[in-house]
């Protein structure tokens, strides 16, 4: 985690907050230093799934369950796992297929530091079959 992946996105995203940028309001409430946003956290870690599990993505359909345990400080490094939940043949679009998973980043001590599952439309392959237990 960079200090110019952070910086970017408070700038993009016009986050006031003195917890993602104030290094003495974070000293005076005892975090000591500041917290990378969220939103650069999940980003970072969607992103290192991709080329396993969505390259070919079609659509993105649901962000569900985000839980952020633990904080994201610059200078960490995060990892990325991925369960495949489900999959199943879009009714809507016969071509495709519905595929659910859950993500999980971890930091360089192995502390989970987000949680998501994540829905999103693919080309389906001939050979699938729906599953909620992939």
């Amino acid at each position: 985690m960079t200090e110019t992946d952070h910086l970017l996105t408070l700038a993009l995203s016009g986050n006031p907050a003195p917890v993602h940028s104030d290094a003495q309001f974070c000293d005076r409430t005892g975090r000591g230093q500041v917290l990378v946003c969220a939103t650069v956290t999940l980003g970072i870690v969607l992103g290192a799934t991709v080329r396993a599990t969505s390259a070919l993505t079609t659509a993105s359909l649901a962000l569900d369950e985000l839980r952020l345990p633990h904080p994201v400080h610059v200078g960490d490094t995060l990892r990325a796992e991925t369960e495949i939940l489900a999959v199943r043949r879009s009714r809507s679009r016969s071509d495709h297929a519905i595929l659910t998973c859950r993500v999980t980043g971890y930091n360089q001590h192995e502390q989970q530091v987000i949680t998501f599952t994540r829905t999103f439309l693919i080309p389906a392959d001939p050979t699938i079959r729906d599953t909620t237990d992939y």
